[in-house]
């Protein structure tokens, strides 16, 4: 083993001192609040990016691309990642989490630009966001730079997610779906590592949401209401 699992074993041993008497009530079952679906982005932080620091609250899924979705021979679906505790822990909230400067948005805005050779799997999970991202790239406007289409485009795909979320049959229609964007990169504000809400159930004007939802009118911003 190299130094780097050494490294990480040490750290879990912290963590296991840590977590020392916090697992006495989710041994036999879980009741998540809420599903994450974050970018696997080394940059984002899943879980510690909402401050959870105890087992059993989030049901946390990551993948390039935050995507929500899965191909089948029957098309697209909802991942059964995303959908398990949707249907089977009673969770009732799925929050859909984007980046800024996302790696995978940033490869798929190339790919239809300028196309894309990369390995067989890498190809395949950017196909899958290919098709929801084209409608945006072609309505980028025209006068913003790369870094701002890409971030844009960010806040795109999180509302492509989001929309799968809502019209999937398979998704009760109890389940709350929020998206938000995580910003390590100063977009947004100058605290990084802030989340920023940009769709509560399909709703993304800021002047709506800070309206319906007024006691996080703060942490509601795009930067594209297309």
């Amino acid at each position: 083993m190299n130094a780097t699992v050494h490294e990480l074993l040490a750290g879990n041993l912290r963590h296991a001192e840590r977590m020392a008497g916090r697992f006495d009530d989710v041994q036999d079952a879980q009741y998540p609040a809420a599903v994450t679906v974050c970018c696997s982005d080394s940059r984002v932080l899943q879980d510690n990016a909402f401050g959870n620091e105890g087992p059993g609250r989030l049901f946390t899924c990551g993948n390039i691309g935050n995507r929500v979705v899965q191909q089948t021979r029957a098309g697209e679906v909802v991942s059964g990642d995303v959908l398990y505790p949707l249907l089977h822990t009673g969770t009732d909230t799925a929050i859909v989490m984007g980046h800024t400067g996302c790696g995978a948005v940033t490869a798929t805005y190339d790919d239809l630009i300028d196309g894309l050779s990369d390995a067989p799997g890498i190809e395949h999970c950017i196909g899958l966001l290919k098709s929801h991202l084209e409608p945006g790239v072609d309505a980028l406007p025209g006068d913003v730079d790369r870094e701002g289409a890409i971030n844009r485009l960010v806040e795109y795909n999180v509302d492509r997610q989001v929309e799968h979320l809502l019209q999937s049959d398979d998704v009760p229609s109890s389940v709350d779906v929020v998206g938000v964007v995580y910003d390590f990169q100063d977009v947004y504000s100058d605290r990084r590592g802030e989340v920023h809400v940009v769709n509560v159930d399909g709703e993304t004007s800021v002047d709506a949401l800070r309206q319906d939802h007024p006691d996080v009118a703060d942490r509601i911003d795009r930067l594209w209401e297309y």
